[in-house]
């Protein structure tokens, strides 16, 4: 484990260009350890881009990132495997592949000739597809898997690298209301640093803190209520928004209405 004075994750400056388009602005940001951090964004905002930035699956026009202390651009892939799951929006695979299988994919980063396949990855593969209410899926082959069952054993799969930073990009896509109100339970209670990425902004205020990007820049980052203002939402947003009170556990709601 990382010494708790050591940031799971930390970027400087960091700028990303695609076909000459500025995607990224000079984004400063230090995740805490074992928080939820929400980023949200209108479309196009650079969420998705910046996960991969902080992944390792792109490098940056400029600007640097740190995983656990270290230099993402020095570590080995295998060292960040370890240390860093991402799970993406679009991830697929034409492989006649059983469900156990993909999530026990999972474990290969810790996986080498002196330390095959066990008995204790067997036991943590069970244990994500549990987490993930996915364990009747078992022996399915992942062709015969809906859109929201194959998002759940992507992320059943992140879970069994057994990372310390997770992220997360739109997870609850293709998730019926069910599960989407459980993954975001079950990812809040896990013992890892997590930064995911969410289009649903009442969901965004159960994460500990928000970051909001815009045209590329983080506007604002901080608690929920303080971040995800009315003018926030305006300016960033384009929608009028105030916040209502639910009379069943007192929690703030977001209400929208067209400008």
């Amino acid at each position: 484990m990382t010494p708790l004075h050591i940031a799971p994750l930390t970027c400087q400056g960091l700028s990303l260009q695609l076909s000459g388009n500025r995607v990224l602005r000079d984004i400063n940001l230090t995740v805490t350890a074992g928080e939820t951090l929400g980023i949200v964004g209108p479309n196009g905002s650079g969420k998705s881009s910046l996960l991969k930035l902080l992944a390792g699956l792109r490098p940056p026009h400029s600007g640097s990132v740190q995983l656990l202390g270290e230099p993402l651009a020095r570590l080995p892939r295998r060292r960040i495997a370890q240390a860093l799951a991402l799970v993406e929006q679009q991830a697929d695979t034409l492989d006649a592949i059983s469900v156990f299988d993909a999530v026990a994919l999972g474990r290969t980063p810790w996986l080498s000739a002196l330390a095959p396949f066990s008995n204790a990855d067997r036991a943590i593969v069970e244990q994500a597809l549990a987490d993930l209410d996915a364990t009747h899926l078992r022996t399915r082959i992942w062709g015969s898997l809906s859109g929201g069952e194959r998002q759940r054993v992507h992320i059943a799969r992140a879970l069994a690298q057994r990372p310390q930073v997770l992220l997360l990009d739109e997870p609850t896509n293709h998730l019926d209301i069910q599960h989407q109100l459980s993954l975001l339970q079950q990812v809040q209670a896990l013992p890892v640093t997590t930064l995911v990425a969410l289009h649903d902004l009442n969901q965004a205020l159960t994460c500990d803190r928000v970051a909001v990007l815009e045209q590329g820049c983080l506007v604002a980052l901080g608690k929920p209520l303080e971040v995800l203002t009315p003018e926030r939402l305006l300016s960033t947003f384009g929608v009028h928004a105030h916040y209502l009170t639910d009379p069943f556990d007192g929690a703030r709601i977001l209400r929208f209405r067209a400008p």
